[in-house]
């Protein structure tokens, strides 16, 4: 229980399904380690005081678990490590995998209890003896591609109450319930990065600042510098401090050479990628290859692609059209229909 409305209906529809509960809020991190004096989601106060208040009027026993050593290690640690190596992290996704389905998980059963409840917007189906992962029914809402990496065993041990239910129905149940949060705004933000300014989070956290470079072109001409790799992504425009007579973009960057390069958007777009890490829910390999539609961020529509498993851990993407702005670290979720037949990490694109 976050203190938000989702998990607190999602609480308040497990109780009414007359199922045994308790409300968990994970302490995450503080504003000091964080070096952030913004009242941040996941683990102010406030927000542990409505996640108990609505425990309360549940009659559900309400627990504050600190998480906050397998974070730094599992999430904060890896955000800060890919930007490092150049790419650009998904930290929710992390999250998601080794934070609330692995250790959360593991603490529930350890508490004798047999399922984790969350108030994502996702369904959990059933195809023979396996587990599905299926999109929301607020497509506005779905959450399934921040889910990809869960295992059989994480989603026979998980429920989505939230999955067949709008947003607007979410939030009728708390206003009729009497919930302190019915009316509170969902974060938009990383939870431990609340004002966006990712440069700054981690050069406080490393106490270390991102070492300048040179800004080139395509043809290695030298146009500028920039102020570290960090501060840079795929397909950015703004930010950095050149003036050009045409649009221009960041490409790429290099750890090696400590290099931005930026281009013109047509050099932007690309027909195939590669990923690694991968994780597959619908079937346990890919025996051939298959048609799919992909996403390759969180807010973009579906494309058509033909996926391939090119090994244990590793699989290529070939769109119908080539798209724009692929970035190594985000996550690649392919789907069929509205099935989610896995993932895995971005490597490259071409």
């Amino acid at each position: 229980m976050s203190g938000g409305v989702d998990s607190s209906v999602a609480a308040w529809l497990m109780r009414e399904a007359r199922y045994d509960c308790i409300g968990i809020t994970m302490k995450l991190f503080t504003n000091e380690d964080t070096g952030s004096t913004k009242n941040n989601a996941c683990c102010s106060l406030a927000d542990v005081n409505d996640a108990r208040m609505v425990a309360y009027h549940l009659d559900m026993p309400h627990y504050v678990l600190n998480f906050s050593d397998d974070f730094k290690n599992l999430v904060i640690r890896r955000f800060i490590e890919t930007y490092e190596k150049g790419a650009t992290p998904n930290p929710c996704i992390d999250c998601n995998r080794y934070i609330k389905f692995e250790r959360l998980l593991l603490r529930a059963r350890q508490l004798d209890f047999d399922y984790i409840v969350t108030g994502h917007y996702a369904e959990i189906a059933h195809a023979g003896e396996r587990f599905l992962l299926k999109k929301a029914r607020d497509t506005k809402k779905d959450q399934s591609y921040v889910l990809y990496t869960l295992t059989q065993e994480q989603l026979a041990r998980t429920f989505f109450p939230l999955g067949a239910m709008t947003k607007q129905e979410v939030r009728e149940i708390a206003q009729t319930q009497g919930f302190v949060n019915a009316e509170k705004h969902d974060s938009q933000d990383i939870c431990f990065v609340p004002d966006h300014d990712y440069a700054r989070f981690i050069e406080h956290y490393t106490g270390k600042p991102a070492e300048e470079g040179n800004i080139i072109n395509t043809d290695g001409t030298v146009l500028g510098t920039h102020r570290g790799l960090i501060r840079y992504t795929i397909g950015q425009r703004r930010g950095l401090g050149l003036s050009f007579p045409v649009p221009m973009y960041v490409s790429a960057k290099s750890t090696t050479n400590n290099t931005v390069t930026v281009g013109t958007e047509q050099v932007l777009y690309a027909k195939t990628l590669t990923a690694d890490t991968i994780n597959l829910i619908a079937c346990t390999e890919l025996a051939r290859p298959l048609r799919v539609t992909v996403k390759t961020r969180y807010l973009q529509a579906e494309q058509g692609a033909i996926v391939e498993q090119t090994g244990t851990d590793t699989l290529r993407v070939d769109f119908d059209t080539p798209q724009r702005a692929i970035t190594a670290g985000q996550a690649v979720v392919l789907y069929d229909g509205d099935v989610v037949v896995g993932g895995g990490t971005i490597v490259g694109a071409e």
